[in-house]
Formats: C-alpha cells, structure tokens, sequence
C-alpha cells in the first residue's frame, strides 16, 4: 500500500506535466483535442492524490511506523482523533493536502466551466497544472510523505502537545480552503491577461470563490486566535504567535483585492 502511494504522487507529477504541456500545444495550435486532454488530467490527479491522502490518513490512524512521516507525528497513547489530524501537522502531510485541495478545487472549476468560459478555460487549467506540478514535484522529490523508516520502531514521536488541541483539527484545514481558494482568482486573472480579456468577465466567474475563500481564511485566523490564546497565552489573542502573524498577511492581500474588484465591477475603477 505505500508504494502505492508513492505511484500515484508519481503519476500526479507526470500528468500534470503532460497537462501542462497540452494546454500549450490546444491553445497555441488550436487543437481541441489537447485541450479536453488537460480537463481529464484534472480529473484524474484530483482521483490520484484523493487516493493518496487516503493511504497517508489511514496509516497514520493505524499507526503504521514503517513510514517516516507517522513515526515522527504519531504514538501509541496518541488518540486516534488526533492521530488523523496529525496528516497535517508536518510538512510533507500538508503539502499534500494543499495538493488534493488544489486538485479538488481544479476539478470543480472545468466542471462549471467547460461549457461557459472556452476562451479562459484553457489558460485556467495551463495554469493550475503549473501550480500542482510544482507541488507534486516537491513531495515525489523533497518531502515524500510515503517515505519508508529504515529501521523498525515500535513508538512513534507522537504529536507536540501544543498539537493536541482540538484547534489542531479545524484551524490548518480552515486555513488552507482559503489559502488554495485563491488560486482560482489568480488563474482567471492570469487567464485574462494572456487573453486580454480585460473586462469583468473573469471577475464575475471569481465572485464567488473569492468571497468564500476569503470567509474560509476570515474563520481560520480567528480558530487561530483563539488556539493560540489558550495553548500559548503571551498577553493576548495574538500575541507573538508567527503562524497567526503570517496569516494575517494574505489576509489583508485577500481583503484589498476583494475590495479592489467590486470597485472595478461596480464602477470599472481600479482595473490596473
């Protein structure tokens, strides 16, 4: 099962190379048939990587210390609910559940697209592939989370007791909806500058993922606030908590642009 693992994160790479690259050839050669190739790879990497995190999530609930990853995020006195949210509290754990958010979110967007937006489309998926390329790239290179121990072990590390807060199982997740979210604003922006296609047509189709995402990042960074106030307490709900203050950034980037284009829809302001 964890070389299965590792092949599909393999195959995710390899497709969204070949996604990549058909996007290019259908838009620059016209050819429709590369085009409706990139839309399946969407589909297929978002089945993929759903297999993935499967695997990952049901050896960390197991507590299967042959891979690395649950050696070190997992013990045997760890519950098993924290055990599960242990799949992203590492790095190799989270880079792959942005990854399958990314691929989920790829998938919804040719979904409601395929038949409305032909013109944008194309750039969109050319653009989300190089996004979850890039991610597949690191965790089939770098932080490979079905990495096996080479020695057995009995014990693992088990979960930073600052980890063991119910905060831990809605405050990353919340937070990355929202963080990923708005990859699809940027590809449609990216979509319509490649296009120029500058009127508010891209921002109608965004409308609502940007809203959303940024309400997913809203509810994150006050589930934060408020875990950071109980696990840590330095003087306050913000503190000097880094993962707060760093929050909090994009946040305030989400905020302008969201605020930036009603202004443009409204009253064709602040298009530059």
């Amino acid at each position: 099962m964890i070389e299965f693992g590792q092949i599909t994160l393999s195959l995710v790479l390899a497709l969204s190379l070949y996604g990549l690259l058909a996007s290019y050839i259908g838009i620059k050669h016209r050819i429709s048939q590369f085009v409706i190739s990139s839309y399946r790879v969407v589909y297929s990497n978002f089945f993929l990587l759903s297999i993935a995190i499967l695997i990952l999530g049901y050896n960390l609930a197991i507590k299967n210390y042959q891979l690395r990853y649950v050696a070190e995020h997992v013990s045997n006195r760890l519950p098993t609910f924290y055990a599960v949210s242990a799949l992203w509290s590492g790095q190799s754990g989270s880079l792959l559940l942005w990854a399958w958010l990314l691929a989920m979110f790829s998938g919804i967007v040719v979904l409601q697209n395929y038949k409305k937006n032909r013109i944008l489309l194309p750039y969109v998926t050319a653009v989300l592939s190089a996004i979850v390329l890039f991610f597949s790239a690191i965790l089939v290179f770098i932080n490979n989370p079905f990495e096996r121990m080479a020695f057995a072990v009995t014990e693992g590390q088990g979960l930073n007791p600052l980890l063991q807060n119910p905060g831990m199982v809605f405050h990353p997740p919340t937070l990355y909806l929202g963080y990923v979210g708005f990859s699809i604003p940027f590809a449609f922006a990216i979509a319509a500058l490649l296009t120029r296609k500058l009127d508010t047509e891209w921002i109608t189709v965004t409308r609502r993922w940007t809203l959303v995402t940024w309400l997913f990042l809203s509810v994150g960074i006050v589930l934060g606030a408020k875990w950071a106030y109980v696990e840590l307490g330095w003087g306050g709900y913000w503190g000097w908590d880094p993962v707060e203050n760093a929050s909090l950034m994009p946040w305030l980037t989400g905020t302008a642009f969201l605020h930036s284009v009603m202004i443009q829809e409204r009253r064709s302001m602040l298009k530059i």
